[in-house]
């Protein structure tokens, strides 16, 4: 049960991405996504992509420009599909590696920065950084729900940036740190950024609002609590984000 929302509703410096944060950052799976959302064999015909189908060697819609990013030790893949690079909207998908088979593990209706994506990204462009990035370290607001990698949970750390916006309370209940310019192994709101302070950082998966982020990428509830319990340290997980076109490339 959540409490304490008024103590939340405070300021903090600033939010995912930008220059000023205080603390850096801005249902269950289904089986199938719309073949529109998801790119892979079939076209876009709005039919749900059946599980035979989406077992590829390669994960759909990404090209070998960022697929060669990608360890070979990596067994989990976050796949974070832009539907256009000024769009705030996005799906996330799951993808597990079984054998040489990429296997399809749940799928989201995502938002991502407000102002679509970059691949130069600096801080307070409001633009998600495209790329691969390794998934190490999560925390939040709430208690560990389970969570395989390590989790820090913060009360003070992890409040919204928004004062006294309701919509945006609960938006770090949980997160996961991207590790773009960031140090691994640190706890989400570290403030360490290897790149320079201009290049920008805190960008984390966290709780939906509703809209578009100054940078992170968000999902429902039910999501972030099934890959906090999911992603494993051991399956070495990596997050490939950015929109459609700059992911095909």
């Amino acid at each position: 049960m959540r409490s304490g929302g008024a103590r939340r509703a405070i300021t903090a410096a600033a939010a995912c991405g930008s220059l000023l944060i205080a603390m850096a950052a801005c249902g269950g799976p289904q089986t199938g996504v719309p073949l529109r959302d998801v790119p892979g064999p079939g076209g876009p015909t709005g039919a749900l992509l059946p599980r035979s189908i989406a077992e590829p060697a390669h994960v759909p819609g990404v090209g070998e420009r960022l697929w060669q990013n990608v360890p070979a030790s990596a067994r989990q893949v976050v796949a974070v599909y832009g539907d256009g690079d000024d769009s705030p909207d996005s799906t996330l998908v799951l993808y597990e590696k079984h054998g040489s088979q990429w296997q399809q593990a749940g799928s989201w209706a995502a938002h991502n920065g407000k102002r679509g994506w970059t691949t130069d990204h600096h801080e307070g462009d409001e633009r998600s950084p495209v790329g691969v990035f390794s998934l190490s370290d999560a925390g939040g607001y709430l208690e560990n729900p389970g969570a395989l990698l390590p989790y820090t949970q913060d009360e003070d750390a992890f409040v919204t940036p928004y004062s006294g916006d309701d919509a945006h309370l609960h938006d770090f209940d949980y997160v996961i740190a991207v590790n773009y310019n960031r140090v691994p192994g640190t706890r989400p709101d570290d403030k360490s950024r290897p790149q320079g302070q201009s290049k920008g950082g805190g960008i984390w998966l966290h709780l939906d609002h509703g809209d578009g982020t100054l940078g992170c990428v968000s999902v429902p509830e039910s999501a972030m609590e099934y890959l906090l319990r999911t992603l494993n340290p051991k399956s070495k997980p990596v997050v490939v984000m950015g929109d459609r076109a700059d992911l095909k490339a």
